[in-house]
């Protein structure tokens, strides 16, 4: 089956049971990417006690970020270029080999390296996953399958730091990677075997190779700036000033150079011309923000302030989890049902920030029916969120750039997500800052840990306690604009039909976005 990859090709006839066993392993290469962002957190104090090199510690999740976020704009172009089976086919394997050199890594410096390997592999997961949704399913059928893959992204976000906790306490952190390997193999044999979409004619074509150079130097400066900011250094430094002169400037840049390509690797045109990319991406970018954020401090409050393991801290977040993939598996059904999309976004941000005023008034002796109560409105906003953004930005473009838009949506996560750990994190770091923490608490790799607070006296233990909920209560807190912001993005949010089958497009005049219609 030929394609010219020049215009809209008809989606290859599957049967439902094929769509289905395609589906599986898709979700598997996606929860595979999302697992890998959190596992390792659990992981981390015994992996420096084993391989040494603490001052280098946060590389180990950076590279991985880093790598992550700028390959996924050029696998997009790739798929859109040259197919997508064989690259997300590709892409499984690179993850896979990083994950078997992570495991096997005897230093932090290989272990560092070997996680860039493993970011490489996992953007080709993440957008060719959606992208290839897109190549199979019309829009209106579509929002079922990002239901169950926003689902799968909130399980592997929220479950990683449990899984990670389980496989050191059970086994060795090695298997933290290790455990990639059998998913990842059934993975590549589902897609080998079922997995049919139209080949894409080669079309030689001038590689963008200035933009994919300042795109990766623009996102890398700011994901540093993000990541080291008030923690590796403070944020009015001379490291801090570096990285945000080289983040704006190479971006500009990039925006000057893609606007002169010949065949950008982001087309601007679906910024400049499409409304509905131009807000779902900020939207999703809120999304990531808020569930990356969540998942990284309500273990704080769990195995801090409650004095829970970290595998019965994950447990006690299941809630969360579980609204999450119920609410993005309903929603996408309904959209699915009555081909409007828009109403989802407004009552998840609603929900979300209602969750989140909950959790902010939590205490050192707060009843677990309010944390649950807490877990479970915010889970049912960001599940309810989840499926819409990437449906509504692949409905709005035509099916030649559908691997471009959706890898861009994934990058807006991606760059939401550090951003959302950045500034929640410079709360929390300052909410402690006041001295309300007891410098005799024991610091570790990972922070003060639960064990040295209880050796201190009574009074200082409760003051300690004490200030660890008030700097969570803070985050949470600080976390409710951000969903205030998502909800006016949604009102933003234009909407048009879910298209049912072939497409027919009808081209504004310059600088007005494309209207698509359903046909007949």
């Amino acid at each position: 089956m030929k394609d010219s990859g020049a215009g809209s090709a008809a989606p290859p006839t599957l049967t439902h049971r094929q769509i289905l066993l395609v589906f599986c392993g898709l979700m598997l290469g996606v929860m595979l990417a999302s697992l890998d962002a959190t596992i390792v957190s659990t992981a981390m104090p015994t992996i420096v006690a084993d391989l040494g090199g603490l001052e280098h510690l946060a590389w180990v999740t950076t590279a991985y970020t880093l790598a992550t976020a700028v390959s996924i704009p050029l696998y997009g172009k790739l798929g859109d270029a040259h197919g997508r089976k064989r690259l997300f086919q590709f892409a499984i394997v690179v993850f896979l080999a990083g994950s078997m050199l992570c495991g096997t890594a005897q230093s932090m410096g290989a272990l560092i390296a070997f996680r860039a390997v493993q970011g490489l592999g996992a953007g080709g997961l993440m957008s060719n996953a959606q992208a290839i949704i897109g190549d199979l399913v019309p829009p209106a059928e579509r929002g079922r399958y990002q239901g169950f893959i926003a689902s799968t992204v909130a399980f592997s976000t929220v479950c990683g730091p449990l899984i990670g906790g389980f496989f050191t306490e059970a086994l060795s952190w090695r298997w933290v990677f290790y455990v990639n390997i059998p998913l990842g193999a059934v993975a590549l044999m589902v897609t080998s075997v079922v997995l049919r979409l139209p080949r894409k004619a080669y079309t030689k074509r001038p590689f963008d190779g200035s933009g994919l150079a300042l795109l990766t130097c623009g996102t890398s400066a700011l994901i540093l700036f993000t990541s080291w900011g008030g923690t590796q250094f403070a944020w009015i430094s001379a490291p801090s000033l570096v990285l945000a002169v080289t983040a704006v400037g190479t971006l500009a840049g990039f925006v000057l150079v893609e606007r002169r390509a010949a065949d950008p690797l982001i087309p601007l045109r679906l910024l400049s011309r499409n409304t509905i990319v131009r807000v779902a991406c900020p939207l999703t970018m809120v999304t990531g923000c808020l569930t990356l954020g969540m998942s990284t401090f309500l273990p704080i409050y769990q195995q801090i302030v409650r004095g829970h393991g970290p595998t019965e801290s994950g447990l006690l977040l299941a809630p969360m989890m579980l609204s999450m993939m119920v609410c993005s598996t309903l929603s996408g059904r309904l959209i699915s049902r009555i081909g409007k999309y828009k109403r989802f976004p407004l009552i998840g941000t609603v929900l979300a920030a209602a969750g989140l005023v909950v959790l902010s008034l939590l205490g050192t002796n707060s009843p677990y029916w309010h944390l649950l109560i807490g877990l479970m409105v915010l889970g049912f906003g960001l599940g309810t969120i989840g499926p819409v953004t990437t449906l509504a930005v692949q409905n709005s473009v035509e099916q030649s750039d559908i691997g471009v838009a959706t890898g861009l949506n994934s990058f807006a996560r991606s760059i939401g997500s550090a951003l959302g750990a950045a500034v929640l994190g410079a709360v929390f770091a300052h909410e402690l800052a006041d001295g309300t923490v007891s410098s005799d608490a024991g610091e570790t790799g990972m922070g003060v840990t639960r064990q040295a607070i209880d050796a201190l006296p009574a009074e200082q233990r409760e003051a300690t306690l004490a200030g660890f909920a008030g700097a969570l209560d803070a985050v949470f807190l600080a976390a409710v604009p951000i969903a205030i912001l998502g909800f006016v993005l949604a009102l933003m949010l234009r909407e048009i039909p879910l298209r049912r089958g072939p497409k027919h497009v009808t081209t504004g005049s310059a600088g007005t976005e494309r209207k698509l219609f359903e046909a007949g």
